[in-house]
């Protein structure tokens, strides 16, 4: 019997529990924890599975599931035999590793104001979520007076020199009650800074998050690991000008390749457990195309679900969020941008330079920024790759791009056909 499809549900916990549809990617908590990067920065697509493996992660590594190894029972990193009887050398590592280390899992996913007052006070608001969670703190013995009193500063209207060293603060109060480092994972870390952006306070927000994260993610010593993850790479120069120790990983990047998104092979057996393998060709062509790394087979998650569940084909990812900045951008472009559009929008590829470090206050005066957002935004796939050396001794890097699939071409075709572009 096919399992039951969850739409829109975020919770691993959940997930597991209800035994709804899911497609195993706790290969991704081995990978990560083997790479030893302390501070990591996936990019990826909007619906591709981010917060749902972010919620895996929370609910393997923290003390807070500790006997909760039932979540887990079956899937890839619980496994201590390969499906052809070889024992698996990191099976009784990760068994252990399960449900012992202090987390903070936070999302900035709904700081979506239009002024910074405004989003600044939700940004702390998360942050006193979580002292809130652990206000058993307070009453441990492990704080002295002065502790306990910046414990309750921690508001929604803290003070900007509170909000900066807050998460420093409470790694260091559960380290020392734990015994451990904690791991610290940021959902949507990117959101306050496209709405930065578009609603025209970016100035302001970045000094408030390039405090926070180096507080957070450079100088604190109670820091086991960190992960974060977004849509975009924002420049480092942006928010992230003190942070030397950050791995970042984009969809060209060779780490972390299928733990986001379905790839064919999965897409293929799903079909066949629901009864539409004669279906395939279709799929691929909707939902196909996404690249990440060296694998060419990413199928848009978000898609598959909904055409597993409804049955039909349709713009299920387009039509989740608005498109307004990457509409803008090429609304407002210069001739060559609505050229080179209207040629991905009749099937054809166009080769530009691109530059995965988003630097939003230049997005609409660097040359082939729209390209780069579209590219990180998944609207746009890598098909080809070239470097050379100019007449002019100018080292160029260029990368053939087209529209990524069938869904995201209707979902231009209508835009168009809306004046929308």
């Amino acid at each position: 019997m096919a399992r039951r499809i969850g739409i829109g549900t975020q919770d691993f916990e959940k997930v597991r529990m209800n035994d709804h549809f899911y497609i195993d990617k706790t290969k991704l908590i081995q990978e990560w924890w083997e790479s030893g990067d302390e501070v990591t920065l996936i990019t990826r697509p909007r619906r591709f599975g981010k917060t749902l493996n972010m919620s895996m992660l929370e609910k393997f590594y923290s003390v807070q599931y500790a006997n909760r190894s039932d979540l887990f029972e079956g899937l890839f990193i619980w496994r201590e035999k390969s499906p052809d009887g070889e024992t698996l050398p990191y099976g009784d590592k990760y068994r252990k590793l399960q449900g012992t280390y202090p987390v903070l899992f936070i999302s900035f996913a709904g700081i979506k104001e239009n002024h910074f007052a405004g989003a600044r006070e939700n940004i702390c608001r998360t942050i006193e979520e979580q002292y809130n969670k652990h206000d058993y703190l307070c009453e441990s013995g492990l704080l002295n007076d002065k502790e306990k009193d910046f414990y309750q500063r921690v508001t929604a209207q803290m003070p900007d020199g509170v909000a900066a060293v807050s998460l420093r603060s409470l790694s260091d109060f559960l380290g020392r009650y734990y015994g451990k480092k904690v791991i610290i994972l940021l959902d949507e870390y990117d959101t306050p800074m496209q709405e930065a952006f578009i609603n025209g306070y970016w100035d302001e927000m970045t000094a408030f998050i390039r405090s926070l994260f180096n507080s957070t993610f450079k100088t604190n010593p109670y820091l086991e690991r960190a992960l974060m993850t977004g849509i975009t790479r924002i420049s480092k120069e942006s928010v992230f000008s003190d942070l030397n120790n950050l791995e970042v990983v984009t969809t060209t990047s060779k780490k972390y390749t299928d733990c986001f998104g379905f790839t064919e092979e999965e897409v293929f057996s799903v079909l066949k457990e629901y009864d539409m393998a004669d279906r395939e060709r279709q799929v691929k062509d909707w939902y196909d195309g996404f690249c990440f790394g060296k694998r060419r087979d990413i199928y848009n998650p978000w898609s598959v679900i909904n055409f597993l569940d409804k049955g039909k084909v349709g713009a299920y990812w387009a039509n989740t969020s608005s498109n307004g900045l990457g509409d803008k951008l090429i609304r407002e472009g210069n001739p060559e941008v609505k050229k080179n559009f209207e040629r991905l929008i009749q099937g054809e590829e166009i080769w530009m330079e691109i530059d995965e470090q988003i630097i939003y206050d230049q997005l609409f005066t660097k040359k082939n920024a729209v390209w780069s957002l579209l590219l990180a935004s998944g609207y746009l796939k890598v098909k080809d790759y070239r470097s050379h050396m100019t007449e002019y001794g100018v080292w160029k890097e260029e990368y053939e791009l087209s529209l990524t699939n069938l869904e995201t071409r209707i979902m231009f075709m209508n835009m168009v056909r809306g004046g929308v572009v």
